[in-house]
Parts: structure tokens; sequence; C-alpha cells
């Protein structure tokens, strides 16, 4: 009769297989990583209390054992414990890892806390506040952000949010925040989009700017561009006429999508993403001549200018939390 086989341990990679190793941490989903008690030790205090404490005489303790090394299960999984354990050893024989990936970084987050690995947490709020992140899911960013009661990386979030729309779609970490919380932030949102309203009704930050039409010709039907005149139309939405002269009616048009993208998204990045969406448009026309070849500088230009008039109006208001 063949004897059962044994399940087989699986180990680490490295650096946490040395075999000079003193303890071994054995993760939830059984992989045993070996690793040195100092480095451990020196990075929290956690693990400086657990391996200071009384052991007990050989035989009198249930503690088990292997290869002659106290072997200690944790609940993190494999993946979790190799992050923060990276964390924790020294440069020189384990790189830092990046934490791209929000679902590692609320297990990571949450391992910190629990062992009181300060440098880590560190780590953890500035993968929060990566624009690569934020400019991906501000929304689950900010919600890991407030359930850590990480008020820079909290408001960060909140601040990108405001590219997204008004009324979220749901995610999967909501249910790390509060009714309240949510509440707070789609107030902070609501507020923005007044604040930015402003702007699309009063054009003197424009005129203040360019001073006059000369200022800003491109924008106008009836200047001339290499002694050619533009043929794309004129704007009838009076809205729109600074100096209460008539724009071509793609300057018309873009502003009056702007206008509407901004009571949801009040963003400086709407702005710019709508911009790069007209100069394609307007490039890609056969009826004009002139506009084609200077769009691009002039709305450039322009939406950078209408983009940080934005930022100031939201900067104005206040996400209204306790942290």
């Amino acid at each position: 009769m063949e004897l059962p086989t044994l399940p087989t341990q699986i180990c680490a990679s490295v650096p946490f297989d040395h075999a000079k190793a003193d303890v071994i941490l054995r993760s939830a989903d059984g992989v045993e990583f070996r690793v040195f008690r100092l480095f451990l030790s020196l990075a929290s205090p956690f693990f400086e209390t657990l391996f200071d404490l009384p052991q007990a005489p050989d035989g009198a303790s249930d503690q088990e054992m292997k290869d002659g090394l106290a072997v200690i299960a944790v609940p993190e999984d494999s993946k979790t414990l190799d992050t923060f354990l990276r964390f924790c050893y020294p440069s020189t024989l384990a790189e830092d890892p990046s934490l791209d990936n929000l679902t590692e970084v609320l297990s990571v987050l949450a391992a910190a806390k629990k062992y009181s690995l300060d440098l880590i947490e560190r780590k953890v709020c500035q993968a929060l506040a990566n624009p690569k992140v934020l400019e991906t899911d501000p929304l689950r960013s900010f919600a890991i952000a407030r359930n850590a009661r990480l008020k820079h990386e909290t408001i960060t979030a909140a601040r990108y949010n405001l590219r997204q729309p008004l009324i979220p779609a749901l995610f999967a970490e909501i249910n790390l925040i509060t009714a309240s919380d949510l509440l707070a932030l789609l107030t902070y949102h609501k507020k923005c989009i007044i604040s930015v309203q402003n702007l699309m009704k009063n054009l003197q930050w424009m005129t203040d700017h360019y001073r006059n039409t000369n200022g800003c010709s491109w924008v106008f039907s009836n200047s001339s561009y290499n002694g050619n005149y533009c043929r794309c139309g004129q704007g009838t939405d009076k809205s729109f006429f600074p100096w209460g002269s008539t724009p071509v009616i793609w300057w018309t048009t873009y502003m009056q999508e702007v206008c509407e993208l901004l009571q949801d998204s009040p963003s400086g990045n709407t702005v710019r993403t709508a911009a790069d969406r007209t100069i394609q448009k307007v490039r890609s026309s056969t009826n004009c001549v002139v506009c084609p070849g200077r769009v691009k500088e002039g709305m450039t230009e322009f939406s950078n200018l209408l983009a940080l008039k934005v930022e100031e109006a939201v900067a104005l208001i206040e996400l209204k939390m306790d942290f």
C-alpha cells in the first residue's frame, strides 16, 4: 500500500529563503518566509515586542518549530506579506515594491497599521497620492484614504474625483466609507460645480488676459492669417461674445460644450480634454484654410488659462470632513 503524500511546504522567493534566517513567518495561503528578526524588529515596534517576549523552555510550549526555527502564522496572504517584508528589509537585499494597484495598497496599508510599520504607511500614502493611481481610480483612492483617516490623501483624491461625474458608479471599496463620508464628497463636488459656473457666465477673466481682440485674433472669423480669411462661420450664442465681437462657430461650440461638462466635472482636466477634441476636429476640417494652422497654439494657451481659472475656483471650496 502506498503511503499518503505529505503536502509540500511552499518557500518564499529570494530574499525570504535565506538559510541563516532565525524565524519563519507563514502566510495564510501557506507560504513560508524565512526572515531575520533584527530587520523586522528595527522596522516594527510590534515585531520588536513580539520577539522580546520570554521564550518557554524546549518542550514546554506548543510553539510550532521547523528546522529549529519558530513558525509564526499570520493572517495576511503571501502577496501582502511579501510586499510589506520588502519594505522592512534593507534596500541592498530587497527593493521597495511599487504600489500601483489599489487592491494591493489596501491590504498593505492594513498590515502596516496592524504591525505599526510607520515607514510602510508613509509609502502607502505616497502611492495613494500617485497621479497615475489618482487619474485611474480617484474614488477608490478616496475611500481607502478616508478609511485610513489620511487627510492629505483624502483631500487630494476628492480633488481628482472632480474629473468624474457628480454621481459615481458603484465601486468595490464603497463599504470602506460611511454614508456621511459619501455625502460630504458629493456636497464638495456640487459646491465646486457652483463655484466654476461664474467663469462661463462672465468672460472678464478672458478679456483681462488678452486685453483686446488682437490678443486672441484666432477666435474671430473676420481676422486674416497668411493672407487668407476664415471660412468656418460665426457663432450665434451671445453668451460667448467676448468684447461683444462675434467668434468663430467652433470656438462657440467648444465653450458651450465646456459649460455643460463643467456642470458635472468641474476640473481643469475637463477643459483641456475638450480643447484637445476641438483641436482635432478643426485640424481635420477641409472647409477652412486658416483655422487648422493656428488652432493648436491658440486653443492650448486658452484652455490652459481657463483650466487655471477653474482650478483657482475649486481651490476655494473646502472638503468638510473631520480627521
